[in-house]
């Protein structure tokens, strides 16, 4: 198409027809053929004039469109925040979390990858609502658009008290708080470890208590932050140590009051499992009474306050020394029991008719053993007679018995039977071998060798089958023959 000036203020349009009648309009003048038009003392001639009116298209391929869409996408919505509920809920074996963001008219899918989970206090799962952040891209392989979670926060609920429920709910379901699983605490600790921070009140509270009531007790402090990133790491750490040292004879966990934040370190799930580990008692005295932390479920001791858990020690103490004076006063009880009835027993005793004649009963008791041992002097002298006469038969018999002849009798039996065995072993061995060597005649008569050293031959099939008829092969057929010295290979050429 080409514009060129005809006259002042007027310009010329030429286009060229195309060669394509389809994609050409053509467009008729409202004027006839070789018609003049004068403007501004100008005259030309118009003719039927054609244009190109089918624009030229692209076409895409699929990954291109996709990808078009992709950038687009991320170029609009690179950081947007979007609420709603989560459904469809599933973790994969990556660590990955895959959910479907949804609200009463929409759904959108979203991925919240391993690595940006860092930090986060609570697991996603279906039914709660939150708020995402990210960023909105097409996942090209199936061509659905979704979008990639940065960031979880919870709508209306806290995202620590429902963290603190559901890992509550997932170690009690592991049986982490079962009763039956508590160790108990020791009756006498004489050393007593504690896991706090130095700085802390809580551990001088602890310290002035056990040091008060409990003089002889020794006690170790392993410093820990208690808060901040990195404190359930040493907790972990320093209850390890204890339970690989052997030091202590019961851990106390003490910590003052403070916020869910400030407490959140003994919420941690490696803190719970270091102290269901443990194979020292543990005591947990965190925050205060109206404190509840996952350490406090999982320990073996609950105290409300640090200052309770010292108190719980010290209890045992005291409980010790009671039941030290129960048992003093238990024992003094029986003595007095025993030597009341010991008593009543001598005045019954006393009240009898031999006590009051003593002197006859001993005369008794003394004539009694006088009669009893005649009759054992007695039967002492008869049996040693019955014995001296055993002894005497038996040394006549023994006497009697000469030990040399029998011993000549019995090796003469035992010559004359060496004889005989060693000639019933000479038959018998000449009788298998003569019949070995009979056997060995009769095998060599028979066997197949012998057979062929006479003129005949064995024939078998390709396969190695005997073959003892005719019929078995086929004109063609290989067969091999074994004579008595070689072996011929053949063809049947003729039956």
């Amino acid at each position: 198409m080409v514009s060129r000036t005809v006259g002042k203020g007027v310009h010329s349009l030429d286009v060229s027809p195309l060669e394509d009648p389809d994609t050409v309009a053509t467009v008729d003048r409202p004027f006839p053929h070789r018609s003049r038009i004068t403007e501004h003392g100008t005259i030309f001639m118009t003719q039927q004039l054609t244009f190109n009116l089918m624009p030229t298209r692209h076409t895409f391929t699929v990954s291109e469109l996709t990808g078009k869409i992709r950038d687009l996408l991320a170029k609009n919505f690179t950081d947007i925040s979007v609420q709603g509920e989560i459904s469809n809920c599933r973790a994969a074996q990556s660590g990955h979390i895959y959910f479907t963001l949804k609200d009463d008219r929409a759904q959108v899918a979203c991925v919240y990858f391993k690595q940006q989970q860092r930090g986060i206090k609570f697991r996603p799962e279906d039914g709660l609502q939150i708020t995402v952040r990210g960023s909105i891209s097409v996942y090209e392989p199936r061509g659905e658009y979704q979008i990639y979670v940065e960031k979880i926060d919870l709508v209306g609920r806290g995202a620590l008290q429902l963290a603190f429920e559901q890992l509550k709910k997932r170690l009690e379901a592991e049986g982490l708080f079962d009763a039956a699983r508590k160790k108990p605490l020791p009756l006498l600790p004489s050393r007593i470890g504690i896991i706090s921070s130095p700085k802390g009140a809580a551990v001088r509270d602890v310290a002035r208590i056990l040091t008060r009531r409990f003089p002889n007790v020794h006690l170790m402090l392993y410093p820990v932050r208690v808060q901040g990133q990195g404190s359930p790491e040493e907790i972990v750490k320093a209850l390890k140590f204890f339970n690989k040292a052997k030091l202590v004879d019961v851990l106390i966990l003490a910590r003052g009051g403070g916020s869910m934040e400030d407490l959140w370190s003994f919420n941690e799930e490696i803190v719970a499992r270091a102290i269901f580990a443990s194979e020292i008692p543990v005591i947990s005295g965190v925050g205060h009474e109206t404190d509840f932390t996952i350490a406090d479920f999982v320990a073996d001791v609950r105290a409300s306050t640090p200052s309770a858990a010292a108190e719980l020690v010290v209890q045992t103490r005291r409980e010790f020394d009671k039941h030290i004076a129960d048992l003093r006063e238990a024992l003094a009880g029986q003595i007095r029991y025993r030597l009341l009835e010991f008593s009543r027993r001598v005045h019954e005793l006393s009240a009898r008719r031999g006590f009051r004649r003593p002197l006859d009963l001993l005369r008794q008791q003394r004539q009694r053993a006088d009669e009893m041992t005649s009759r054992l002097a007695l039967g002492l002298r008869a049996r040693l007679e019955q014995a001296r006469k055993r002894f005497t038969a038996a040394h006549l018999r023994i006497a009697a018995f000469d030990f040399r002849v029998k011993i000549a009798a019995f090796r003469l039996r035992l010559e004359k039977r060496t004889a005989n065995l060693g000639l019933c072993i000479e038959r018998l061995l000449g009788a298998k071998r003569e019949r070995w060597q009979r056997l060995a005649l009769q095998l060599q008569e028979r066997g197949p060798l012998k057979v062929l050293e006479r003129g005949y031959a064995i024939a078998t099939d390709a396969a190695g089958n005997l073959l003892r008829s005719a019929d078995q092969v086929q004109i063609g057929d290989d067969v091999a023959i074994q004579l008595h010295r070689g072996r011929l290979a053949t063809e049947v050429r003729k039956k």
